[in-house]
């Protein structure tokens, strides 16, 4: 029996560099919501890959920055217990970024003890002297990091990325059965599926002030039926969500659908419902009832 690999590879950057991409890219399904808005990611997302003798555990945090109110104070610890477990670092930037959101998580990057792999992604879309630069500031700036150019949308270098953070990993048997591919349950998928396209699809506060709660997911044989709600913190929200004789609505519940056909393998029946939950972002006990408070 050969030796066999194990550890947590953790994902952190600012909002928007393409974490989540990179994620799904790496797990070859799509775990983590992708949308062009920051703060897409508000939860701490485990992907897990397995070979016969390695299991990489993939860990995509929320985007890193200065927390404004409860809620992101809580994405934030996220990203603090990622810096705590991890066998291997990955630290994501864009052409044309310096350093992190938050001072102390660059700090910490500085001082770690663990590799670390800083991911210049998004090349595709520079010159070849921009990122010359770019790698130059980057060596100059964390010395003692590997740096290798990818883009996670083109798939461009993320094999030879994952074969790399393979070779770091330490010695150790699987930490999860080896047919799992994320520790997080079912009606987690569904709830970000919606939260997605509520990203999409509406502007300005109304994604940031929306949460999704699952409250039945019933599987048949050929059918899933599921019945979700849609919080807001304000009743000018709700008619915003709803939509004239419920057609936003309508969209969100769709396109949702279809997306969760596709994950699920199968029929799926979803009921959509809006919900008022006033100020839940700053409410410590809501935020602990939706998953965030992880103290």
């Amino acid at each position: 029996m050969g030796v066999h690999k194990s550890g947590f590879v953790n994902i952190i950057g600012n909002p928007n560099v393409g974490k989540s991409t990179l994620m799904n890219a790496f797990v070859g399904e799509k775990l983590s919501i992708i949308t062009s808005k920051a703060q897409t990611t508000r939860h701490r997302i485990l992907g897990i890959v397995n070979g016969d003798d390695f299991q990489v555990i993939l860990s995509d945090t929320p985007g890193i920055i200065k927390p404004a109110y409860e809620l992101q104070s809580s994405m934030m610890d996220f990203v603090k217990s990622a810096f705590e477990d991890a066998d291997v670092l990955v630290y994501m930037v864009e052409i044309g970024e310096k350093m992190l959101k938050d001072e102390r998580f660059f700090n910490k990057i500085k001082s770690s003890s663990i590799p670390v792999l800083l991911l210049l992604n998004k090349i595709d879309a520079s010159e070849q002297e921009v990122i010359e630069t770019q790698v130059q500031y980057w060596q100059e700036e964390l010395p003692f990091v590997e740096i290798h150019l990818i883009s996670a949308l083109k798939n461009f270098n993320i094999k030879p990325v994952f074969e790399r953070i393979i070779e770091l990993l330490p010695e150790a048997p699987p930490y999860y059965p080896k047919d799992q591919l994320t520790d997080k349950p079912e009606r987690f998928f569904v709830n970000e599926t919606i939260r997605e396209k509520i990203l999409l699809h509406y502007k300005k506060e109304i994604p940031y002030a929306v949460e999704i709660e699952t409250e039945e997911f019933l599987e048949d044989d050929d059918i899933i039926r599921m019945r979700a709600v849609v919080m807001v913190e304000r009743d000018s929200q709700k008619g915003i969500i709803i939509g004239h004789k419920g057609s936003a609505l309508k969209r969100v519940g769709v396109e949702s659908r279809k997306d969760l056909e596709k994950f699920f393998g199968k029929q799926v029946h979803l009921e959509l419902y809006v919900k008022v939950n006033k100020n839940w972002r700053n409410d410590a006990r809501q935020l602990k009832r939706f998953g965030y408070n992880n103290k």
